[in-house]
């Protein structure tokens, strides 16, 4: 049986301002899978993330986390950020010490780790992310993708179960892009659990093996990544677009390939070998 890493039933967040950001959502995360969370601007993700880290707490509603009701006591919340990593959409939000090092350093250093470790730990970090060259740099004289990566590298270092990403590819270019999603490959396996946000579908189709969509502060789907796309209803609802080797297969499956119809190609390699299988020219 698989074990539900986070069960959130009835989640409410309203704003000071009498803005609600999430209406009673509920929702199961198994563990070890990757998930990628879809929906337009104002759906409500990074609202959510903050939750799921403890930054947030509930107007109402709970969150259990490996079973147990997330308190909101100092304790309990150290506990559960040794646990659950965030990586923010912007930057400049996670990033404050002197230099690369020293905020990548933070993070471990306050884990209680020895000085060894923490070393050991930042400096594959940094060699994964490709900063070790920027290690001695101030933060603030980084570009938006060097402080994406040294943000990344920071929740790296501390190894937690649980990885929240808030759009971890917007501002990089395709090679640091790709190289990114190749590190949470990387590090993904059965006790690891990995949750991004992001508005590229064909990122979502290709690497996920579950998508949750949200609209207007709700989940209104949760399941693979190919069944979504054939939904037109949650598609027009949350403003998302068909990923392109899913647009292609379905104009070749309409076209000229006449076999093997429910086994969809999710990357651009898996198209191009089926084409050439049924020799499409």
């Amino acid at each position: 049986m698989e074990e539900h890493i986070f069960n959130i039933e009835g989640l409410t967040h309203q704003f000071a301002d009498g803005t609600f950001a999430i209406k009673d959502l509920s929702l199961t995360v198994q563990q070890g899978k990757k998930i990628a969370l879809l929906g337009n601007n104002g759906a409500g993700k990074s609202t959510l993330f903050l939750h799921l880290n403890g930054l947030l707490q509930p107007t109402s509603g709970t969150i259990r986390y490996k079973g147990k009701k997330i308190k909101y006591d100092r304790k309990a919340l150290l506990s559960l950020r040794k646990q659950v990593g965030i990586v923010f959409q912007d930057p400049d939000s996670q990033l404050f010490s002197a230099n690369v090092q020293q905020d990548i350093s933070f993070g471990p250093m306050n884990l209680g780790w020895e000085r060894n470790v923490v070393h050991e730990k930042v400096q594959w970090a940094m060699a994964q992310t490709e900063v070790t060259e920027l290690k001695d740099r101030p933060t603030h004289f980084l570009s938006l993708g060097q402080k994406k990566r040294v943000a990344i590298a920071g929740v790296l270092a501390m190894e937690p179960d649980v990885w929240l990403l808030d759009e971890p590819t917007a501002g990089l270019d395709p090679y640091f892009s790709r190289q990114i999603m190749a590190l949470l490959d990387s590090i993904h396996h059965p006790d690891k659990t990995i949750i991004l946000s992001t508005h590229d579908v064909n990122l979502a189709y290709q690497w996920a093996d579950e998508v949750v969509v949200m609209n207007d502060g709700k989940v209104i789907y949760q399941g693979d990544p190919v069944s979504v796309f054939h939904d037109e209803a949650v598609l027009m609802r949350a403003h998302l677009e068909k990923p392109w080797v899913f647009e292609m297969f379905q104009a070749l499956l309409q076209s000229r390939i006449p076999a093997e119809k429910n086994l969809v190609p999710r990357t651009k390699e898996e198209l191009l070998r089926k084409i050439q299988r049924e020799r499409i020219y």
